[in-house]
């Protein structure tokens, strides 16, 4: 029954009061019911866009590196292939040479001892070069391609 048949019809009569009070209270009733599934799926939808919408400012992803290696990677961002160089085997205070033809951008470092990396690939210290603590250090962007390294006494 709709509003204006109520007034209509339910005036102040004793016979249709009770009925039309209870159509008016379902009709009432229906109107809050629809607005507020309304209500819901517009803030369901708004929040499921929210969380669902990726930020235009994420920094980069930290890659996985085992604790005890040094991680480096061809491209910055810690993308491309990795190569690991565990503590065990690599030398303190030798020259590490990345192999022919590969260079790294990024890099972690977890081997609880300084790491120098060299742009030159004999750990020249006339190009670039720059050491980083052992102590968790991720470097999602070289400032030079990183060629050779070095491991130091802590």
């Amino acid at each position: 029954m709709r509003k204006d048949t109520y007034r209509d019809t339910c005036r102040d009569t004793d016979t249709y009061r009770d009925t039309c009070n209870a159509a008016y209270r379902e009709t009432r009733k229906g109107r809050r019911g629809t607005a507020r599934r309304a209500v819901t799926v517009a803030v369901s939808a708004a929040l499921l866009a929210l969380l669902t919408q990726p930020t235009a400012t994420s920094a980069p992803r930290l890659a996985d590196c085992p604790t005890g290696a040094l991680c480096l990677w061809e491209r910055g961002s810690f993308q491309g292939p990795r190569q690991t160089h565990e503590l065990y085997e690599t030398g303190m205070e030798e020259c590490v040479p990345l192999p022919p033809g590969t260079a790294a951008e990024s890099l972690a470092n977890r081997t609880g001892r300084p790491v120098t990396t060299y742009q030159s690939g004999e750990c020249a210290e006339t190009g670039e070069f720059e050491t980083y603590p052992g102590s968790g250090t991720w470097l999602p962007q070289s400032p030079y391609r990183v060629r050779a390294f070095k491991l130091w006494q802590s």
